[in-house]
């Protein structure tokens, strides 16, 4: 297999083919088109996300299927425990076993009753050595793999190695940013919108809640218990915010403060309705979580939110080397101060306003009210569900 002008093949094929995917599937089919006789081969590599823990590229009959690896279990799991992988990021070795005969490791066993003959694993040479990354070959020649394709398979993954831990990088990346600072905020970062004060005004419903109760059970409740409670209740409240095409800025202790912009696609009446039905959605994910927990003896998880419609100013703020992509301005003060009222007036949300001025379904009226630093005494609105619930 020839493999000396491939470094070289490599350097073109990535400018042409960005995805990953796309890139490992035109290198399979060069190094069939070297001379090698592989029929399978798989890019295995681990990523730096609570949720997934990394992503698997199989090409097969000239074809790639891409699938991600839950986090949860992966390294205990028998699948892993008893795999070519393990031993390869254990020892940092290539792992070489030809498929004479049952073999003891599933994935080798199902290799071998799909016509396998050989099988081959290289971990690939990236900077970061704390995080999986191989490409395992298999063939089905009847003599497997030669001494010098064996050697030509091990050069050609150290080629790759580069082209995939770039990708790995931005990926990992991404969905730091993603996981941190949320979707929108972390797109605008990765763009390059990253210095102090570079900061623009924008329309949004606020969204900001706080979980009730939260410094009395750390008080008296064990610390395990509390923030098994707190995730239980912030987990409630992402989601749906999500669902919605909100965006969750940051955890503020047991509070959350979330917008839904208008950008130039949705009008304030649609971030509204988007933001209300949210709410609603929570509220009910909250009953079923607190039904649960009734169950198990625990006490029961309460919140109030402040929903607010206005002008932010949306961006970075901070110091120089410590920065915060977040939004602020009066309107957010408002909302904060409306979540305030929601605990005075015994009710889960109450809504300005402004806010109802964007809403076509009924609202509960609940008077005029002064806000805390606001001049001018506000009218605010509660939901019908909780007047029934009362």
């Amino acid at each position: 297999m020839n493999v000396e002008t491939l470094g070289l093949w490599l350097t073109k094929a990535a400018r042409e083919r960005r995805d990953l995917g796309n890139l490992f599937e035109a290198f399979c089919l060069e190094l069939r088109q070297r001379g090698s006789s592989i029929s399978r081969a798989s890019l295995g590599l681990e990523g730096l996300d609570p949720e997934v823990g990394g992503s698997r590229y199989v090409w097969e009959q000239e074809a790639i299927i891409y699938t991600s690896v839950p986090r949860a279990g992966v390294v205990q799991s028998a699948g892993y425990q008893n795999s070519p992988m393990k031993i390869v990021d254990d020892t940092g070795r290539p792992f070489r076993r030809r498929l004479e005969g049952e073999q003891t490791m599933p994935v080798l066993e199902e290799l071998r009753q799909s016509g396998a003959t050989d099988y081959a694993m290289f971990p690939m040479p990236f900077i970061d050595t704390t995080r999986s990354a191989v490409i395992a070959y298999s063939t089905p020649a009847p003599t497997g793999f030669t001494d010098a394709e064996l050697q030509g398979l091990e050069a050609a993954t150290d080629l790759f190695g580069p082209y995939a831990e770039r990708q790995v990088l931005r990926q990992i990346a991404v969905d730091l940013l993603d996981v941190y600072v949320g979707p929108h905020t972390g797109r605008r970062i990765i763009e390059g919108h990253v210095e102090r004060g570079d900061m623009e005004t924008i329309e949004a419903a606020i969204w900001l809640a706080d979980m009730r109760g939260f410094t009395r059970r750390s008080e008296s409740s064990a610390v395990r218990d509390v923030l098994n409670g707190l995730n239980a209740w912030l987990e409630a409240m992402v989601g749906p915010i999500h669902a919605h095409q909100g965006e969750v800025l940051k955890f503020i202790g047991d509070a959350i403060l979330a917008i839904f912009p208008t950008g130039t696609r949705q009008s304030g009446r649609a971030v509204c309705a988007a933001a209300l039905a949210a709410v609603e959605e929570a509220r009910r994910q909250v009953e079923e979580v607190n039904r649960a927990r009734a169950a198990q003896g625990l006490w029961p998880l309460e919140f109030g939110v402040g929903l607010h419609f206005g002008e932010v100013v949306y961006g970075n703020i901070g110091a120089p080397r410590r920065l915060d992509f977040t939004v602020i301005g009066a309107a957010v003060n408002r909302a904060s101060r409306l979540q305030e009222l929601s605990k005075q007036l015994g009710r889960q949300t109450i809504i300005s306003g402004a806010f109802a001025g964007h809403i076509d379904g009924p609202l509960v009226p609940l008077g005029t009210h002064r806000l805390r630093d606001v001049a001018e005494p506000q009218s605010v609105y509660g939901l019908p569900a909780e007047s029934a619930a009362r």
